[in-house]
């Protein structure tokens, strides 16, 4: 069994900086595909940025360039470096994890990190 543990949320004022850490137990594969997702209230939940464990990433357009996702596989941790937050990058965020196992897709997710941006 997988588990995805984040931390380093909290509040922030505009322009600030945040990193987040998800630590990952049990199963994890330097083959699966891991990264962070955000759900703000009333919005549905989006993907942010996601790395490869060959340290291929790829970004949403609104944090291009203000995040950094970063990958230890010898530690099963992810990271996130956030800076120049704004208001609307407010969201609880989630790890995830994709991978294959035996032969199945699966999709292992944190239980979330509240990041709030505001004055």
């Amino acid at each position: 069994q997988v588990q995805l543990v984040e931390s380093g949320g909290g509040l922030v004022q505009p322009g600030g900086s945040l990193r987040l850490s998800c630590a990952a137990s049990g199963s994890i594969f330097s083959s699966d595909v891991m990264g962070w997702f955000r759900q703000a209230p009333g919005k549905e939940r989006e993907s942010v940025a996601l790395i490869t464990g060959g340290g291929s990433s790829n970004y949403a357009s609104s944090v291009k360039g203000r995040f950094t996702i970063s990958r230890d596989n010898a530690k099963n941790t992810v990271y996130l470096q956030m800076n120049s937050l704004k208001p609307e990058d407010t969201a609880v965020y989630y790890c995830t994890a994709h991978g294959v196992r035996s032969g199945e897709v699966v999709d292992y997710w944190g239980q979330g990190t509240q990041v709030t941006v505001s004055s």
